[in-house]
């Protein structure tokens, strides 16, 4: 969880005007109206989102995503996958639309397109590439999702058979607080393409990276750690693989499809050394600057607390929140920063009920750790006219800041009810100067100075944070291939927490 620094701005979707009583009148205008050319084929195709809907839906978007997953906070690294990006992005059906790429400080291993040109890929995937041309591959798959308007294809076909995204069952219930258009672009991060779209981005992709000067013969590789990555995830983003769906043997295809695209070319780049310098040192896995935990205790060195949790729940700690889960019961609880301003807790409660966000509470000030706080229950809007009764803690950590920590169980004063409360008066200021300054895990890059196996080789380069296989998914290599002197390879120095 991260201390927000901006908020997307919130967007209003009334005043649309009255709805028409001629649903099947509406139909027909919308199929008649509701075409459009596709950049690539040439071709009128349905479509209920028009080329100026995908450039705002990207917009939007663009500001949900970096409250939820974040940006990589390294400039360099920023810039450069941008200039690759751009390369490609001017040699696309789509050269004079405003592209922005950005990668998402996430260790998931994917990468996204949304309308409008708007794309991003996680510093996860960054960390398992290994060459420029392969960085070339992935955006230019990517750039394809956009010029042949896959992702106004899946939203036009789902809002035909009246059935959405489905954003509220796949996000947290705080996307409520985006806008319709900025909901609809999160929601394309976890969309499912086709089979046909993937085919047919996968053959944009190899064009594009050729077209602008790239060895596409390095792109079928990438499809081999992916596969072999998409066999060990576990991640919170979703992995390639089920966002990306093999058309059938993909590594295959795009090997007859480099074939044909490089003929009769030569000096086509791979840049594998310069890759390799520009992802050397690239946060790997989970940054603990950002929280984590050990056994029931979370730890979060940015904003400078800890908290001991539930023994035995679920937890997740995400950019916008930390929560905990009792498996299938009803109980569970989020941490959260209010927007408070500088209100005392008993004063942001009242604040609260005044604007109709609760209906109303019960509790006392009291102090925690030394810090002010009001603990106690809220009562919100339920279903059916019912309300539910929520343990809750506000606690002011300092200017600027008031911690929020809501929970709920299946009965008031449950075990569960008591549990949430018993963390939230756990919540303490983190004043450990180790843990105050974790060191991440980070991608090592070494040059060979012994011939070997990539094991034997593998062993004697230190310390490291993943297992061989891992390593070997990481280098694009399997373990019993032989790595020759002056070879670089890819490792990860293990995080530090303490």
């Amino acid at each position: 969880m991260d201390d927000p620094r901006a908020r997307p701005a919130r967007y209003s979707t009334r005043g649309a005007g009255p709805r028409a009583v001629f649903p099947g009148l509406v139909l027909l205008a919308s199929l008649v109206a509701g075409c459009a050319t596709n950049p690539v084929t040439g071709r009128r195709e349905f479509s209920l989102v028009s080329a100026g809907q995908e450039v705002q839906m990207g917009r939007e978007g663009y500001q949900a995503v970096l409250a939820e997953y974040g940006a990589y906070e390294d400039s360099t690294t920023q810039r450069y996958v941008n200039e690759v990006g751009q390369r490609l992005a001017k040699v696309s059906h789509l050269p004079d639309l405003d592209w922005h790429f950005t990668v998402i400080d996430d260790p998931s291993v994917n990468a996204f397109a949304m309308p409008g040109g708007y794309i991003y890929i996680t510093r996860g995937i960054l960390a398992h590439l290994n060459s420029e041309a392969q960085l070339a591959g992935v955006l230019g798959h990517e750039i394809a999702h956009v010029t042949r308007r896959h992702s106004a294809v899946q939203i036009s076909r789902q809002q035909l058979a009246g059935i959405g995204l489905g954003v509220a069952s796949i996000l947290s219930s705080d996307v409520a607080r985006y806008g319709q258009l900025a909901q609809q672009a999160l929601g394309l991060m976890f969309l499912k393409y086709s089979r046909t779209h993937e085919n047919e981005a996968d053959a944009s992709g190899v064009e594009y990276a050729t077209l602008a000067g790239y060895e596409p013969q390095e792109i079928p590789p990438t499809y081999a750690m992916l596969k072999r990555v998409g066999e060990r995830a576990g991640q919170r983003l979703p992995g390639y693989l089920s966002t990306h769906p093999d058309p059938g043997d993909r590594e295959v295809r795009t090997t007859e499809l480099a074939r044909v695209a490089r003929e009769g070319k030569n000096g086509l780049l791979v840049r594998r050394e310069d890759y390799l310098r520009r992802v050397d040192g690239i946060v790997f896995d989970t940054d603990p600057r950002g929280g984590y935990f050990e056994g029931d205790d979370f730890y979060h060195p940015g904003l400078g607390f800890m908290m001991t949790f539930p023994s035995g729940w679920k937890r997740e700690n995400t950019r916008s929140a930390v929560s905990a889960s009792a498996g299938e019961q009803q109980a569970g609880l989020q941490l959260t920063i209010a927007d408070a301003v500088d209100l005392a807790p008993g004063d942001y409660v009242a604040k609260l009920a005044g604007s109709g966000r609760i209906a109303r509470s019960s509790g006392a000030l009291e102090r925690i750790a030394g810090l002010a706080a009001w603990v106690g229950r809220v009562a919100v809007a339920g279903e059916a006219g019912t309300e539910r009764i929520l343990p809750a803690a506000f606690i002011r950590q300092g200017p600027g800041r008031m911690i929020q920590i809501l929970g709920s169980s299946a009965t008031p004063d449950d075990a569960d009810f008591r549990k949430v409360l018993a963390s939230a008066r756990s919540f303490r200021p983190l004043t450990d100067p180790a843990r105050l300054a974790p060191t991440p895990a980070r991608l090592k890059v070494t040059r060979v100075t012994k011939a070997g196996t990539f094991a034997s080789v593998l062993a004697t380069l230190g310390a490291q944070a993943l297992d061989a296989e891992g390593s070997a998914i990481l280098n694009n290599r399997q373990t019993s291939d032989p790595v020759a002197v002056g070879a670089q390879v890819k490792t990860v120095t293990p995080a530090k927490l303490h």
